[in-house]
């Protein structure tokens, strides 16, 4: 499946290492190359850490296709609902080649 009808606009990026990214897809190639800007990683900290949940700014921000475990488009209207360092969860382990 192309990646092409989400450019412009707001996703969020699983990497093969874990991390959540959100940001607006600018670029795509068949390699699943992708150029986001206004980048935003998410880190979700488990229900018994002490330090809160975070959102870093990381602006533009280019992922190697190698390292996309998914890549979906993001509900805005939800998403501006939800207070992201409130959040609490599980980590979400890397992707385990086989």
């Amino acid at each position: 499946m192309s990646l092409q009808p989400y450019v412009n606009k707001k996703v969020l990026v699983i990497t093969a290492d874990g991390r959540t990214l959100t940001g607006t897809l600018l670029s795509c190639d068949q390699l699943t190359n992708l150029v986001l800007g206004q980048t935003i990683e998410r880190v979700i900290r488990p229900q018994d850490d002490p330090e809160p949940s975070a959102e870093v700014n990381h602006g533009l921000y280019l992922i190697r296709g190698e390292n996309v475990a998914i890549c979906g488009l993001v509900d805005e209207e939800l998403d501006g609902q939800i207070e992201w360092t409130q959040v609490r969860g599980s980590v979400v382990a890397g992707v385990k080649h086989v």
